[in-house]
């Protein structure tokens, strides 16, 4: 069996949940006997510039063939512009402005394309929906396909440009109850193969330094946030109810923001902003947090919330986020928040009675166990692909390839 995978970036530094995903479940396709994986992918590490950083050409990592191709462009200023103002009203945008947004979104990466046109895969899968090389590659693509969409309730997901993207694949593999749901709600592809799967988590790190010692607070308790810090991950909101949570309950509670800065840190004297750390740092500083707190109403997995569970660590979750909403519902190991009065409420108790907040995180570590554990997944994976692979590609509409968008100010991060 020999699997592709296309995704818009690739590589351990690559910081994004649907990337993440791609590079766990090709690794360890790779092992497996009579499998050959390689990845499709572009130059580009920054998904929000689309600069060409990585060498052209092929490599190998971790026993998966990669494949980079060079983006065409850089991310335009242009794209700011129209995602302003078709945002408000997705669904109106004509196919012709829905497709220039995927264009402008891109990356634009026409070498990839022609490769997926070419290619020898038994099976394809693209990872996730939003961008153009996922549209592209779907649409030229001569094998089987099946799609992640890691989908979440966000404007563009109602776009026209997406809708033969969902129909045209050969199959599906969702993330969780929700994101089925919500596409199935979008799109009509009930009848299509499926599968729910998630993700698995690895055995954690051993421990060796405490937390508050990589954060530099001195054995003083914290809040911990893992993840890229962008406004769109809701942290910028999780600052501001924070610094008011310690204006009304003054303590030695801090904050920590653990990820790759998407802008200026905030300027409070008890968030601690580490940008990105290295990965036995990662799980000292989530196994010695109070409580793992996840803001991002825009989810559509959130693999961090069960790492913390495996290290005995409670979470709490934006009320408005579906997927992190079914794990802290169907495992009983977190509580929410969807205004600050709740936001309030809630690390009180956690912070408060350490007898909860055990038996939060004990209930995610038996739901971790029973459903996100490699083997077993990957056995669902791999036999999903195979019965795709059977039953051959389905006649589909082939859309024009996206038009490369010239000219303007290209977008370049100013930190």
């Amino acid at each position: 069996m020999k699997l592709a995978f296309v995704t818009p970036r690739y590589g351990p530094g690559v910081i994004g949940g649907a990337e993440t995903a791609a590079r766990m479940l090709a690794e360890r396709l790779a092992r497996r006997p009579g499998w050959e994986v390689e990845v499709l992918t572009s130059c580009a590490a920054d998904h929000l510039t689309w600069k060409n950083v990585e060498a052209e050409g092929v490599s190998s990592l971790n026993g998966v063939r990669v494949r980079r191709f060079p983006t065409s462009s850089p991310r335009l200023l242009a794209y700011f512009e129209l995602d302003g103002r078709i945002r408000v009203a997705p669904a109106a945008a004509s196919l012709e402005e829905s497709r220039r947004w995927v264009a402008l979104n891109g990356p634009m990466c026409p070498g990839l394309v022609d490769a997926v046109a070419g290619t020898d895969a038994d099976v394809v899968a693209f990872y996730p929906y939003l961008f153009a090389t996922t549209v592209d590659g779907l649409a030229v693509c001569p094998a089987p396909t099946v799609l992640h969409p890691a989908a979440h309730d966000e404007p563009a997901l109602y776009l026209r440009a997406f809708r033969q993207s969902f129909s045209g694949t050969d199959g599906l593999v969702y993330h969780t109850r929700a994101e089925r749901q919500l596409v199935e709600s979008v799109f009509p592809v009930g009848s299509q193969p499926q599968i729910v799967l998630g993700l698995g988590v690895d055995e954690p790190n051993p421990p060796q330094r405490k937390g508050s010692e990589v954060l530099g607070l001195e054995g003083r308790p914290y809040l911990c946030y893992l993840g890229r810090v962008d406004e769109h991950k809701g942290c910028g909101m999780l600052a501001e109810f924070f610094a008011t949570y310690k204006e009304r309950h003054p303590s030695d509670l801090a904050l920590a923001l653990v990820g790759p800065l998407s802008g200026p840190a905030p300027g409070h004297p008890d968030i601690v902003a580490t940008g990105t750390v290295a990965e036995p740092d990662k799980w000292d500083v989530l196994r010695g947090a109070t409580a793992m707190v996840t803001p991002s109403a825009y989810e559509s997995f959130s693999l961090v919330v069960l790492e913390a569970w495996t290290v005995g660590v409670p979470v709490v979750v934006n009320a408005t986020c579906a997927a992190t909403m079914e794990h802290c519902r169907r495992s009983g190991g977190g509580l929410w928040f969807d205004t600050y009065a709740s936001f309030e409420a809630v690390v009180d108790r956690i912070v408060s009675d350490g007898g909860l907040a055990r038996t939060l995180a004990e209930a995610g570590a038996r739901y971790t166990d029973t459903y996100y554990r490699w083997p077993a997944l990957i056995d669902r994976y791999a036999g999903f692909v195979e019965r795709i692979a059977a039953r051959g590609p389905k006649a589909r509409l082939r859309p024009p390839r996206l038009a490369n968008v010239e000219g303007g100010a290209a977008y370049v991060r100013e930190h």
